[in-house]
């Protein structure tokens, strides 16, 4: 069984922080590159940020970097995105997604996605 669900969502100003976890049940978790893809009312699913098996790499969206960070800690099956300077555009469920992979690539297609987490940013 595999499973991903997202926590860590919920509503902040613009400025603030939040942290997404992502816990996995995949096995083994350090054979998947993981990523985090968000849809926000009326658009269509972006990337957001994504990190290597091994978290040497690291790839984020141009409208969040500076301003998002991934991390992952394999031996907890967990990966992370710390959110910082929320801006209101940044509202949307987040969802994380994992891929098989040696190494990454931002077009490789995602095997496995989470349920979602929301989060709102209030202007």
């Amino acid at each position: 069984q595999v499973q991903l669900v997202e926590s860590g969502g919920g509503l902040v100003q613009a400025g603030g922080s939040l942290r997404l976890s992502c816990a996995a049940s995949v096995r083994p978790f350090s054979s998947y590159c993981m990523g985090w893809f968000r849809q926000a009312p009326g658009k269509e699913r972006e990337f957001v940020a994504a990190i290597s098996w091994s978290g040497g790499t690291t790839d984020y969206a141009d409208s969040v970097k500076g301003r998002f960070t991934i991390s992952r800690d394999n031996a907890k099956r967990t990966v992370f995105l710390q959110m910082n300077s929320l801006k209101p555009e940044d509202t949307a469920v987040y969802y994380c997604a994992a891929q098989t992979c040696t190494f990454y690539s931002r077009s490789r297609p995602y095997d496995y996605w989470g349920q979602g987490t929301q989060v709102t940013v209030s202007s």
